[in-house]
């Protein structure tokens, strides 16, 4: 009795454990070809600054000079040194990422940039003030995501 339920039960675990699906990848073989790109929802700050900002029409209009975070480590925007040695705030959702080329294009007119606000090194906004950002995004045409903020509390 006690080698058929061994049996019985063997049996069963066997056909559950080829019923299910295969969850792991093969592990890579070395000199193999590397696996096809993966589109991804995230990035590594590295990657992102020194990255070309393109405008509609493939123009550039600088490169990516710092990243601003809110409270909740959230990345916020993108701070752009345009060719004139001014200062430009754009949300990072407003931006379409190739990272391959090491590019990011807004979907802005040339009109558009030609009024867009710009600051200095020694002039910059208040990045959370709510007009400042309502207007920022507005401008880019990318709703704000909700500020969350984060109160740290001493034990």
């Amino acid at each position: 009795m006690t080698k058929y339920t061994l049996r019985a039960a063997s049996a069963a675990l066997l056909l559950a454990v080829g019923a299910m699906p295969a969850f792991a990848a093969d592990p890579p073989r070395v000199g193999a070809a590397p696996p096809a790109a993966v589109t991804s929802n995230h990035f590594r700050a590295k990657q992102v600054i020194g990255t070309k900002i393109l405008i509609a029409g493939n123009t550039a209009i600088g490169t990516v000079d710092d990243l601003v975070f809110d409270d909740a480590g959230n990345l916020e925007y993108l701070i752009v040194a345009t060719d004139t040695n001014k200062l430009v705030s754009v949300p990072f959702d407003a931006a379409k990422w190739d990272l391959e080329k090491k590019m990011g294009v807004l979907a802005i007119t040339a009109e558009q940039y030609k009024v867009i606000p710009t600051f200095t090194g020694t002039t910059y906004p208040s990045f959370y003030t709510p007009a400042y950002r309502t207007e920022t995004y507005k401008f880019y045409g990318v709703t704000p995501r909700e500020l969350r903020r984060i109160e740290r509390r001493n034990p």
